[in-house]
Order: structure tokens, then sequence, then C-alpha cells
């Protein structure tokens, strides 16, 4: 690792300071937690002095990066922020940004059928490689990083490769592709290109040998045989096929980028402009300080240099409107992110469909950015890596809703001035911790909002007839606006109803969620939406929701956890934790904590009988079956 400022070179002397800025480089602009730096620097093996370590490698780094400094300044390159750490400094002034930067523009060149102008933004990108990156900086991230970049490295190279066949300069590209197989006998997809590129000389027995002597180092390293593209392009070759001389020919090929086509084959580079947001709910109210955190990072500001991806989850319990604030503030917003607007539902707890996987959800985002079902790439890593390619550069507002965790969510992150909002009923603290989201925690509405709403949906004459009743039913609906809806609706329906009626038919909490239901609708009833979140949880932490379920005490300790399921303090810490970060449980305090609205309810409802129980005698009757 080298560091220049203003032209001279900077000599970081000290390994583990070295770490600590290539921690801070990587995550440039995003603020760093003392305890990142410290999983960086030594994993699992952490010394007992390590948090003054982090301190004394950053103040090191500041006299050596700002020697004008005095040490009552704070920093203008690394700056303290909240808890944490930023480099400041512009993007393209990192190599490692500058090359994932061009590989991803040269990839959106190749989409586009210009593998010349993608050939040169390549070699600016390989052009910046000097050996292996990271080689003297020791620490987990730095070995992890030194991996990743390896494998980048290869996949920018065979995409050069690939760029180089479409561009018919096949006789150029044989020695290079010799020499990375050499170094890389396993990758097929280095000798699916090696052998096309043979071919394409003339050089068809050389061809086969390479498929021959792959076929013979796989059996005899792995024990299996080729994948079926090298065995289809062996059987091409065998037989002559014109399809190979033509540069169609690699469209067949494992990987290799859509350019790699006839000219009447290449995508249009006038992608469309989806516009994918569903209806902007009605009646939505309230929610003004979300609306103004929202605004405030989504925001595009124009001084600012940063074109790095927005990124925002909005979490909270079942019903608390957390797809409405999302659509909410994208139809306001949308007008600022001109090139369109994608929207999914990744279904992670929805009652009637099984998660979708990322994958999954990349070739329907894919869809909806123009590509045809034929031109999907086979893998998750290739579905990416063109779904990244086709959005760089684009302003897009992406919502991704109803998210289960970080594996489903990051292959769907773009690079470049997108902005993602994320909706989940999980604390998504990875994504905040490592990808720098923001986090938005919903509440449920303030009481105020609540009686908005009601007479929004049901008529402002009848509410304010009858205030005070309004408000009794707003709370025994918990403030959710799920559960405001559903009775709004109920009370609209039958104009002879009074809200003292409501309240006292719902003042009762056992039938009260058999109340909250819409027929025939599991996504708008409170049972439903709130027993998909139960029985996502594991075994153990199902149990300790169901016996905190009996107790009916508004506050529980983690010590009366503890002696109502016979476990450890610890461990009963560590199960109030999973139940709070599934909102199913929120903190009253140090080491204490209650129900969120209406959670209480179903709680005592799974302590009398376990759905689990009752999901699994269904999946056993004979009737569920096939």
């Amino acid at each position: 690792m080298r560091v220049w400022q203003n032209g001279r070179e900077v000599t970081i002397r000290a390994p583990k300071q070295r770490a600590v800025l290539a921690l801070l480089g990587r995550q440039v602009n995003d603020v760093v937690r003392p305890d990142e730096i410290i999983d960086a620097l030594w994993g699992e093996d952490v010394p007992k002095s390590a948090t003054n370590c982090v301190h004394t490698y950053i103040a090191g780094l500041r006299r050596t990066l700002e020697p004008e400094r005095s040490r009552r300044e704070s920093g203008a390159l690394i700056v303290s922020a909240g808890s944490g750490y930023s480099l400041r400094m512009n993007q393209e002034d990192i190599d490692v940004e500058r090359f994932l930067r061009l590989h991803a523009r040269a990839r959106r060149l190749n989409i586009e059928g210009r593998p010349d102008a993608a050939l040169e933004v390549f070699d600016a990108a390989l052009g910046l490689w000097r050996g292996d990156a990271y080689a003297d900086v020791p620490g987990p991230f730095a070995e992890m990083e030194r991996t990743y970049l390896a494998e980048t490295r290869l996949t920018v190279a065979e995409d050069w490769a690939a760029a180089m066949l479409a561009a018919g300069r096949h006789t150029e590209v044989t020695g290079a592709l010799s020499d990375l197989v050499a170094k890389e006998p396993l990758r097929e997809r280095l000798r699916w290109l090696l052998m096309l590129a043979l071919y394409r000389c003339g050089r068809q027995a050389q061809a086969l040998a390479v498929y021959h002597k792959t076929r013979r180092l796989l059996s005899e390293e792995l024990g299996i045989e080729p994948g079926l593209d090298l065995r289809r392009l062996h059987q091409q070759i065998l037989s002559g096929s014109p399809d190979l001389i033509a540069r169609g020919a690699a469209a067949t090929a494992p990987n290799v980028p859509l350019t790699v086509l006839d000219s009447q084959d290449t995508p249009d580079p006038a992608l469309p402009r989806p516009a994918q947001l569903p209806p902007n709910v009605r009646g939505f109210v309230g929610r003004d300080r979300e609306q103004a955190l929202l605004r405030d990072v989504l925001m595009p500001h124009r001084e600012s240099k940063d074109a790095s991806t927005k990124l925002v989850v909005i979490d909270g319990t079942a019903g608390v409107g957390k797809t409405a604030l999302a659509v909410h503030i994208a139809h306001r917003l949308s007008d600022l992110y001109p090139d369109g607007q994608l929207f999914i539902d990744l279904c992670a707890f929805d009652p009637d469909r099984d998660p979708l996987s990322a994958s999954a959800a990349l070739a329907s985002l894919l869809r909806g950015l123009g590509v045809e079902e034929r031109r999907l790439p086979a893998t998750l890593e290739d579905r990416t890596a063109l779904y990244r390619s086709l959005l760089h550069d684009r302003r897009m507002l992406i919502v991704l809703d109803d998210a289960s965790d970080a594996e489903q969510v990051r292959p769907l992150i773009p690079n470049g001035p997108t902005c993602v909002l994320v909706t989940s009923r999980r604390q998504q603290i990875g994504l905040v911790a490592r990808d720098g989201a923001h986090r938005i925690c919903l509440a449920p509405l303030a009481p105020h909002e609540s009686l908005d709403l009601l007479s929004y949906l049901a008529g402002p004459k009848r509410v304010a007839a009858q205030t005070a009743n309004a408000r009794r039913l707003a709370g025994l609906c918990g403030h959710v606006p799920l559960a405001l809806r559903i009775v709004a609706q109920q009370f609209a329906a039958d104009p002879m109803m009074t809200l003292a009626d409501m309240a006292d038919r719902y003042a009762a909490e056992q039938g009260r969620l058999d109340r909250l239901t819409i027929a025939g609708d599991a996504t708008a009833s409170l049972r439903s939406v709130f027993a998909a979140s139960y029985l996502e949880l594991s075994p153990q932490a199902a149990r300790m929701f169901r016996l905190l379920g009996r107790t009916h005490k508004p506050v529980i300790t983690v010590s009366e956890a503890a002696v109502l399921a016979s476990v450890t303090w610890v461990h009963a810490k560590q199960l109030l934790d999973v139940l709070t970060a599934n909102h199913l449980l929120e903190p009253a305090g140090r080491n204490r904590y209650r129900f969120p609205a209406l959670i209480g309810v179903y709680a005592a409802e799974c302590a009398r009988e376990d759905p689990r129980a009752a999901a699994s005698a269904w999946r056993s009757h004979p009737a569920a079956t096939g």
C-alpha cells in the first residue's frame, strides 16, 4: 500500500496503521466504528488493549498524514464522526475504488455493444495493478480484501478477453489467455475463452487439446466432468459449427458478457425507464420526523461530489406502516431520480409465499430493466454483475420491500447515484454496520395521528362527534396503522355503529385479533402477519416468546425471564435480544423489555396454543399434501 499527499509520497511505517488506513480507505467517507477496526485488525484474537491501540493508530496516522495539524485541531482528513472515524477524500483518489468503477463502466460499454470502447476502459482498470493488493498489510480484513480483489482482477481479465474476442482480436488475446490458464488452471471460463480464441485462429487441434487437458485435470483434481458450456463448445468445434466464427458464438459462453454478440443481437442502449412503484397509500398521515430524515438522506446534493449509493433501512413491527412510508417518500422524491423506479416484494414474512432468493429477485429486477428472459445470466454472481453494470451512473430509486436479511439484500444494492429503500421486520444491523445504511426504526403512530387516520378513513364528522371513544379505540389498536385501517373499514361499513360500540367490541384482549382480520387477505390480518414473524424464530426464542406471553406483565427484566425459562442470565438476554431484533419485544430501560402494541395479545394466544404445533399438524395431515 502506498500513499501520496499533494504529489509527495508519505510512508506509513507501522503495519497496524497501514491496516487501519486500508479499512478507512475501503469505506471512504463512511463512519467506521472502533469495534469494526478491532475486528479488521485482530479478528477473534483481540488483545485487552485493543481499544487504546486503535486510538493510538488513529493519532499516529493523523500525525503522519497531517503533520501541520496541532494536537488540539480536529483533523480534516481523518475526522472523528459520532462514535467512529471517517476518511474524507474523493473516491477517485483511491485506486481500488477507481478500479471497481472502471470495471463497472467497461461492463456497461460491453452491454451497449461497444467492445472497442470497453477495451480502453478495461486496459485502464488492469493498468492500475502493481502486484498483490494489500501485500504489506496485516489482519483479517486485509486478507479478505486481498482474496476479493484477486478474484475481481481475474474476472476483469476474463471480461477483457471476452471483449477482445468481440472486437475480432482473437490472435492478440491467445497468448494472454494461455498465461492466465497456466496460473488459474481450474477456471473453466478462461479455458472456454482460450478454446474459442484458438479455434478462431485456425488452431482447431490445439483448441481440442485444451478441452481434453481440462477434462483430465478436473477429473484428477476434483472428480468432476467439465461444465455444460465447455462440453457444448467442444461439440461445436468437433462439428465445425459456423456459429463459432460469427461474433454471436460467444453468446453461449459461461459468464461472458452480452457484448460478444452479433450487432443485430446487441441490447438497445436506450434502456427502459421503469415506473414500478405501487399506488400511494390512501390516507397517509404523520411521520413528519421520518419524512424529514429521509428527504435529508435521499435528496441529491449538487455541491457534493459523492456519487455513492444512498441506502436506507426502515424496520419495525408488522403492520406499523413501513411499506406505506417507503412508497410515500418514493413518490415524493421520484422526480429527483429521473432514470426510473424499481419495486420488488422480497416476501420475507409473507404468510402465503416463500421468500425470494437474491437470484430470483435479481431476475425480476433485470426484467424490469428490459433484459429478456433468454439473456438472464444463470448464476447469482453474473446476475449481480449485469444488474450493477446496467445501473452504473443511472439515478434510480429502488424499493426492496419485506427483506429478510443482508444476504438477500446485498446483491440487490447497485453502485452509483442510486437510492435504495429497504423495509424489514428485522433490525438489519449488518447493513448499517458494513454497508453504511441509514436506519429508521418505525414506531406506531402518535395518538393525534391515529385520530387523523380514523377521521380520514371513517369520515371526519362521525369521528369528531365521538372523539373520546375514538381515542380509546385507537389505544386498543395500539396506534398500529394496519389495525386502525381495519377498524375504520368496519366502522365506515356500518352507519348505525358508534365508536363506543366499536371500542367495547375490542376491549377484551381475548378475541381482539379475531376481529382485526380481513377475510381472504392474510397480509391484511393482524394474527397472520404476527404469525409470519413468530414462525421464523428459532425454537428457543419461540419458547421464550410464549413464556413471556403467560406473564401478562407490562415490563419484564432479564432476571425474571431467566427464571421463567430456566436458563442462565446471559442466555435469557440473548433470547430477549433476538425477539427485540425481530420487533417482537422492545426495550423498556436497562435490561428491561416489554411487548410492542398488540404483540402482547398475540403472545398470550401463543402461550395458550403454539402456532408452530398447529402448522406442523397441518403439514402432516394427508389433506395438506399433494
